[in-house]
């Protein structure tokens, strides 16, 4: 069978993959009528996004990871799916695909990628041994373990071979599926192609700290099976064994050249088809791109690279003028609570180069840039723990940071890094090759008013998203500049303010965020996006923050409802209204701590938090906590931490209130109320404010007259005192008017934005906020009222429902296989007659004392 186009100029593209889709949509973006193309892939799909397939675990469908189609729709593509080229006959320019299709092409591009590599070692084609890098891989990876998992009646225990950045997806992938997952790695380190040692020690704290065990300087040798050839087992070099139920090799990619080995192009004999800057082969007519070709010695496996050979060739084919630069290797993690990146010269490879560092081992922090030696030129860095700065830094590779380096690498609270725009020249999309020059232009030349306008039309952000935030800053700062309204969109999933989210939640009664993204967003949203519509759902729906899918949108903290420590153990916070504790209540909290080896500390908002619980101990500590009529603090949500409250007129010589009374009954009422952001109450019972009223967000300050409220009063990097709102309120009317402040605020504040910037940045200020609350000037106290006495209505203890459902329970368990093992990584040391987190060298010291044994202060 012959089929080939009558007119025109034809390029065959054998391929057709991420980089495949790219080369049509840019060619056929720029060509005329004459050209036609056709692209072949042997899957039966679409092209779609292979960055992105860890999202198939969060429930994107294969649907959803699909690429533009618009760019097969062209009437100028044939696009042949499901099927694969045999055999490329280049001296009649013709190829033959598996089908028996015969295509003759005055051009072909081969876009073939690579395949997933293999350990060379017996049984690797063992039932349950599988590799990461199709859908049709993930799919059959999830139908797997639902299938072995139900067999067996408990969850798998998961094995993945290679610890490099699809390792470490993978393993994400087979957490989410209930799975109890092990790293292993040949070498010293995870990442060890983007990353240094002391990155590598850093990053593995944070993926055992995440749940998922590591094993590096593991050599596997063999894989064992049961009778029906399941696999069950791995054998190491050194002679010990691990149990798995399932195995998925990320041990890297080979370049699939066989069909030009076969066509007798010129191949590197390590792999893949040698091109030139213009990724022209060594036959005239056929190009190369992607993850098959291999330019100056190299073969890379990201997408950055592929799209930016996809420009060359294209432009290239039209005639022009274009070079491929050479391999950007910059990467970011994409596992949900593992922040890294490492970009340009990681290793500090340059001549004289220097490295500036910040560590803090036990935290996980690790930040590394690399300086020219002249300490003014960005060459490269590595982030590890918090990688917020990747945005910044990696479009100002090459070019002068312009302030101290160290003020880019230091926490929040340090010297703040220089404010300047990027020069036109900085790459801030490396996936895509786009300058902030670019998107500039696109901002004032092509009338491009938000993210997604500068994404259609330039592509930066479309890829990995890393560079989303820097996009979205540029943008603003241009738009501000021309005096444009700047778009105040929550993020690129939602072109509202989490306002306008708020109330189209509201007024829709959806009550799923899939439902939501559906009908008021796009994509499949971000960790932006989810967190903010949690609390926004918490506050409508008003369900277990763990009940359903919206469990998945929680952030770290809510999904255990404990606080993560900088060591990986937990924090275990129970209420105590008004500071107010009876002596059984003390003795309880004392002997739990006694018994489970617990820190215990008193707090500024007069409660007493329990320190360095494991994850699979949280449900026992609280079982005895709730029996004792405790309930959960809330000290890991976005909602109502305490009320602190002096000891009033009950005690006090000079209290002219029942201050502890009303800390209470304000603590008992809001108790377990999502807002934007923490809310801290505070009462005192005259006016010598032990309490510390105007430190808080709602301040109540009692005075022979009544109640005196004050709001706004923030802590934190920018303190604010509050200010008086009302003068001389009684108990109802004090209540009335904090629901209404509350309410108001969860209704109508910025994502993260405490009280204090929220009602400045009100109309009217203070007085616009007195006129809502006491007036009803906006006409909405009524819906404020309802909106609290549905809270009142529907509350529950997190925690003690929790204990009441098997299946939330099953997510509090150290390891899958082993539910109360240790985790083996927490280490102790005695300080002022407690334990406390053991340093780096203490951890070698006989006096350390390790998770899971009896504890006891050793001196």
């Amino acid at each position: 069978m012959s089929n080939t186009p009558a007119l025109g100029t034809h390029v065959v593209v054998v391929g057709a993959g991420m980089v495949a889709h790219r080369f049509v949509e840019s060619l056929l973006s720029r060509a005329g009528d004459e050209w036609r193309v056709t692209l072949i892939g042997e899957e039966d799909r679409h092209p779609y996004d292979r960055v992105g397939l860890t999202g198939f675990f969060a429930g994107a469908s294969s649907a959803d990871l699909e690429l533009d189609r618009s760019v097969l729709d062209d009437e100028r593509v044939r696009f042949l799916g499901g099927d694969a080229v045999t055999r490329i006959d280049r001296s009649a320019r013709r190829v033959t695909t598996r089908s028996g299709t015969s295509l003759a092409y005055d051009r072909l591009v081969l876009a073939t990628g690579s395949y997933a590599a293999r350990l060379a070692v017996e049984g690797f084609g063992h039932d349950g041994c599988f590799v990461y890098r199709t859908l049709d891989d993930v799919e059959k990876l999830e139908a797997f373990v639902q299938r072995r998992s139900a067999e067996l009646g408990r969850p798998l225990v998961g094995t993945v071979i290679g610890g490099g950045l699809l390792g470490l997806e993978a393993a994400g992938a087979l957490q989410g599926l209930a799975v109890d997952c092990t790293v292993v790695q040949s070498s010293d380190r995870l990442m060890s192609a983007q990353l240094d040692l002391a990155a590598g020690n850093a990053l593995r704290r944070l993926i055992e700290a995440r749940g998922i065990a590591v094993r590096t300087e593991a050599v596997t040798t063999r894989l064992d099976a049961d009778r029906s050839g399941q696999v069950v087992g791995l054998e190491f070099r050194d002679g010990s064994y691990a149990r798995a139920d399932v195995v998925v090799f990320t041990v890297g990619v080979r370049p699939r050249d066989e069909l030009a080995r076969a066509a007798g192009l010129d191949v590197n004999p390590r792999g893949g088809v040698l091109i030139d800057a213009g990724c022209q082969t060594s036959d005239p007519r056929v190009l190369a791109v992607g993850e098959v070709a291999n330019f100056d010695g190299m073969c890379v496996g990201l997408v950055a690279p592929g799209y930016a050979m996809a420009e060359v060739a294209a432009t290239r084919l039209l005639g022009g003028e274009a070079s491929f630069p050479g391999y950007d290797l910059s990467t970011k993690l994409k596992l949900s609570g593992v922040d890294v990146a490492s970009f340009g010269d990681a290793f500090a490879e340059t001549p004289g180069a220097l490295d500036v560092i910040y560590a803090d081992p036990v935290a996980g922090v690790y930040k590394k840039l690399v300086l020219s030696d002249d300490a003014k030129t960005l060459l490269g860095g590595i982030l590890v723990g918090d990688a917020s700065a990747y945005g910044a830094l990696r479009p100002l590779v090459g070019s002068a940071l312009g302030g101290d380096p160290s003020a880019y690498l230091m926490p929040e609270g340090g010297t703040a890094p220089p404010t300047g725009e990027l020069p036109d020249e900085a790459l801030v999309c490396s996936c895509n090759s786009v300058t902030a020059g670019t998107i500039r232009h696109a901002v004032h030349d092509e009338a491009c008013t938000d993210v997604a306008g500068v994404k259609a039309c330039t592509k930066a952000g479309a890829a990995c998203g890393s560079c989303v935030m820097m996009v979205k800053k540029i943008v603003g700062a241009e738009l501000a500049k021309t005096g444009s309204a700047v778009s105040n969109a929550i993020c690129e999933h939602f072109d509202m303010s989490r306002r306008q989210l708020f109330d189209a939640v509201r007024v829709s009664g959806l009550t799923t965020f899939s439902a939501v993204i559906e009908r008021f967003g796009t994509g499949r949203g971000c960790d932006i996006c989810k967190p903010a519509l949690a609390s926004i759902l918490s506050t409508l729906v008003r369900r277990h923050v763990l009940d359903g899918e919206n469990a998945t949108l929680q952030d770290t903290n809510d999904h255990v409802m404990a606080n993560l420590q900088k060591d990986g153990s937990y924090s275990v916070v129970p209420r105590i209204p008004g500071g107010e504790i009876t002596p059984e209540g003390l003795l309880v909290i004392g002997q739990v701590a006694q018994d489970f080896g617990l820190y215990t500390k008193i707090t500024g908002g007069q409660r007493i938090d329990m320190f360095g619980a494991r994850l699979e101990q949280l449900p026992d500590i609280w079982k005895r906590l709730v029996d004792a009529g405790f309930e959960s603090g809330h000290a890991y949500g976005k909602s109502l931490r305490t009320v602190k409250s002096c000891v009033g007129s009950t005690w006090c010589r000079y209290g002219v209130q029942d201050s502890v009374g009303m800390a209470v009954q304000l603590e008992l009422r809001y108790r377990g109320l999502r807002s934007p952001h923490k809310i801290k109450l505070g009462v005192s019972g005259c006016a010598r404010e032990c309490a510390e009223a105007r430190g808080k967000d709602v301040g109540v300050i009692a005075t022979e007259a009544g109640w005196n409220m004050y709001v706004g009063g923030n802590g934190g990097f920018t303190p604010r005192h509050a200010v008086l709102l009302a003068e001389g309120l009684s108990d109802d009317e004090l209540l009335t008017a904090i629901d209404r402040f509350l309410m108001y605020y969860i209704f109508t504040a910025d994502r993260l934005q405490r009280t204090a910037p929220w009602f400045e940045d009100l109309d009217g200020g203070i007085e616009g906020l007195r006129e809502v609350i006491f007036d009803d000037a906006l006409g909405i106290c009524a819906d404020l009222d309802a909106a609290m006495e549905a809270h009142l209505e529907s509350y529950q203890d997190e925690w003690k429902a929790t204990l009441e459902d098997p299946e939330k329970l099953r997510r509090f368990a150290s390891f899958v296989n082993a539910p109360t093992t240790p985790d083996p990584s927490l280490a102790y040391t005695a300080e002022r007659g407690q334990p406390r987190p053991a340093t780096e060298d203490e951890r070698a010291d006989s006096r350390v004392l390790i998770a899971g044994t009896t504890l006891e202060v050793r001196r």
